[in-house]
């Protein structure tokens, strides 16, 4: 049932998501300017759209096998300029993504017309073998509440939300299902993403030699601050074992159970492979 009392639009990133998207949709039926932001699907994923009355944009990369047919930052900063929005407020949303009813009140109360924000950061609760993994996840905050004429995004790949204003922190939370397709797409997904990770990390080095920790911890830039935190994490030695005990160790992701360690072996494997790309590519250029 639509819900006039929230003025937020819905932006839904999709490429073949014939399996996910129905439950998404489902989710933001209370929205009455649902927008499906399409990169080249060749499945059912446009015919759902139309079928749950959700506007449908296109945008194609034909010559590109990269994530969303090509850059994903330029992809997203395109959607956010060209598609015309309803509401002052965007909620941006995966297919294998889901709203709750606490992200609607919270949505409610704070979208105001007279809201200081310019972003909020949501809670993401990522769901893996039945369970909600709390602990174990890298990232928990997502920054997908916004004004589109105060962001951006930075990145070739996995992008950066670059805001121009405040960004206020909701107490609510959304639902993500990564695994819902099955262990074979996530490995086949994270075999792409590797490779693009590892041309971005030899791309970056060229382009900025060094990095300095005082700028990493204390720069007053956030985007200074952030390149520098990249360059150095990828320095570091033996990276994959560092994330395994990053998230099972010091995040506490043994407190998820097996689903747990599963996951951050996951995650270390998939650090692994973007370590064995880097080398792959450096000995091809020497």
């Amino acid at each position: 049932m639509i819900d006039s009392t929230i003025p937020v639009s819905v932006l839904i990133l999709t490429k073949n998501e014939e399996h996910d998207l129905p439950g998404c949709l489902q989710s933001v039926s209370w929205c009455d300017d649902v927008h499906v932001y399409d990169s080249g699907s060749t499945d059912q994923t446009l015919a759902i759209a139309e079928q749950h009355g959700a506007r449908v944009t296109q945008r194609t990369y034909p010559n590109s096998i990269a994530p969303f047919g090509g850059d994903e930052s330029a992809h997203k900063n395109w959607g956010l300029r060209h598609i015309g929005f309803k509401h002052p407020w965007v909620l941006m949303l995966d297919a294998d993504e889901r709203t709750t009813p606490e992200l609607l009140t919270a949505m409610r109360e704070h979208c105001t017309s007279n809201s200081p924000a310019a972003a909020y950061r949501i809670h993401r609760r990522d769901h893996f073998m039945g369970t909600w993994i709390r602990h174990v996840t890298p990232s928990p905050f997502n920054i997908r509440l916004v004004r589109p004429d105060a962001i951006h995004f930075e990145r070739i790949i996995n992008p950066i939300t670059v805001v121009h204003g405040d960004t206020v922190e909701l107490s609510a939370h959304f639902n993500h299902f990564p695994f819902s397709k099955g262990m074979s797409h996530w490995f086949a997904k994270h075999n792409g993403y590797s490779t693009y990770e590892a041309k971005h990390i030899l791309d970056t080095r060229q382009s900025q030699p060094s990095y300095e920790w005082g700028k990493a911890l204390f720069s007053k830039d956030a985007n200074e601050r952030r390149v520098h935190q990249k360059g150095l994490y990828y320095q570091l030695p033996l990276r994959p074992l560092v994330m395994f005990m990053g998230l099972y160790v010091g995040k506490r992701g043994f407190l998820d159970g097996r689903a747990g360690f599963v996951y951050a072996v996951l995650r270390a494997i998939y650090e692994y492979m973007i370590v064995l790309k880097v080398e792959e590519l450096e000995h091809t250029a020497r």
